[in-house]
């Protein structure tokens, strides 16, 4: 069995942190350019810079995404980055551009280079191409079967790495080259400047009838054709392995701290307890489901992994997101008086009872006790987003538990 890597999204230093925390051997990000999330909040090279060390002293590696596809005007400022990216020293480049590809060979050869999923990597032959080329690791398309992969593996260098997106959202297009954005809002996916066209809701209009918006039904909510559900594959951890993969990836770069701590944590528990017996992590099944369902969601599918979907696990659906959770904050130091610090998300108040996550897999279920804001003033809840408070929840905590409450 090859050591399974797991591969966890981050938007920003405070994510990337809980990432970490929460179960990841390795985080992905972007910089401020050149990479194909330009809407996340990204990291300055500053912030780079401290979340791989806080990475690396926790052993965990981080990857940079620079996998735009490349114009002309981009060529000289990757160039730049590259150079600036050599200082800080990544543990690897995710990079889909041949242009860039040869760029950073060039200025960073010290670095890994992994090939992007929107190089459409569909085949062996395109992956023994990269591995010529110096690639370390190849993104398999979306579009892949399990059974294809393992085809791949088959054929590739023990050394060749591959890595496949497991869980989050997923692109209609061919491997997350979309034309759609681009062509309807004149913002291009392949830049990073996605308006996501896919999950809009469509109708027809005749030509002659100007206003007059006549649905095209797939069911009673309207028509997204275009719209995908969430791809989900905890309840396959089995086939994921046995197909040879080395790193199993989560989608989400513009996720916040919920959703990263929740799937990163389910996953990790899923992966370990299948390493100890399956046995074990067949029994754990319903824990699994429970808890992926935690974070929001588009409903789920497997996508292409056990071939074409069918008309009963279909791949469309409407744009709308389950939310059982809502994220409240993540649990910093104590103040002078023992209380806990958190940056608050969502209002709670005062004897409500919330849940409290923990990295180990433990909720715990608890009342809140006592409110403070910053100036230390007992207040009974607290009604602004993002402001620092203090709480007492009647147990001791520590820093990255994150709270949150059941919706419903």
């Amino acid at each position: 069995m090859r050591k399974t890597e797991l591969l966890v999204p981050a938007s920003s230093l405070e994510v990337l942190k809980v990432a970490v925390i929460y179960g990841a051997d390795a985080v992905y990000i972007g910089g401020e350019v050149f990479g194909l999330r330009a809407n996340a909040k990204n990291f300055s090279l500053e912030e780079m810079r401290e979340g791989i060390a806080f990475a690396h002293a926790r052993q965990v590696r981080v990857y940079v995404t620079v996998n735009i596809l490349a114009h002309n005007r981009d060529l000289e400022g990757v160039r730049q980055y590259l150079l600036e990216l050599k200082e800080i020293h990544p543990d690897a480049l995710i990079i889909s551009d041949p242009a860039i590809f040869m760029m950073a060979k060039e200025i960073a050869p010290e670095i890994e280079i992994h090939i992007s999923t929107q190089a459409n990597n569909t085949n062996y032959g395109t992956y023994l191409f990269w591995y010529k080329q110096g690639a370390k690791r190849v993104v398999s398309a979306r579009e892949l079967s399990l059974q294809e992969i393992k085809e791949i593996r088959e054929q590739i260098p023990d050394e060749l790495e591959i890595e496949t997106f497991v869980h989050g959202a997923m692109c209609i297009s061919y491997s997350g080259r979309c034309l759609l954005s681009s062509f309807l809002t004149g913002r291009d996916a392949n830049q990073g400047a996605c308006t996501h066209p896919c999950r809009w809701k469509y109708a027809l209009v005749e030509e002659t009838r100007p206003g007059e918006y006549m649905p095209v039904l797939e069911n009673d909510r309207g028509t997204y054709i275009f719209n995908s559900k969430d791809l989900c594959m905890i309840e396959h951890i089995p086939e994921l392995m046995d197909c040879g993969i080395d790193s199993f990836k989560i989608e989400g770069r513009m996720k916040a701290a919920l959703y990263v701590a929740v799937v990163a944590r389910t996953y990790r528990l899923a992966i370990e307890d299948y390493k100890k017996s399956p046995d074990c992590y067949r029994e754990r099944l319903p824990f699994y489901r429970s808890e992926i369902a935690k974070c929001t969601n588009r409903q789920f599918t497997t996508g292409f992994f056990f071939g074409k979907p069918n008309e009963e696990a279909q791949i469309y659906d409407s744009s709308t997101y389950q939310k059982e959770y809502t994220y409240l904050g993540l649990i910093g130091g104590q103040d002078k008086n023992g209380h806990y610090r958190l940056e608050q998300r969502n209002k709670f108040s005062v004897g409500e009872q919330i849940e409290v996550m923990k990295p180990n897999g433990e909720n715990r279920l608890v009342s809140v006790k006592g409110i403070w804001d910053e100036d230390g003033k007992e207040i009974e809840s607290c009604p602004h987003a993002k402001q620092i408070i203090s709480v007492d929840l009647g147990c001791e905590l520590s820093e990255f538990d994150i709270l949150r409450r059941k919706e419903g």
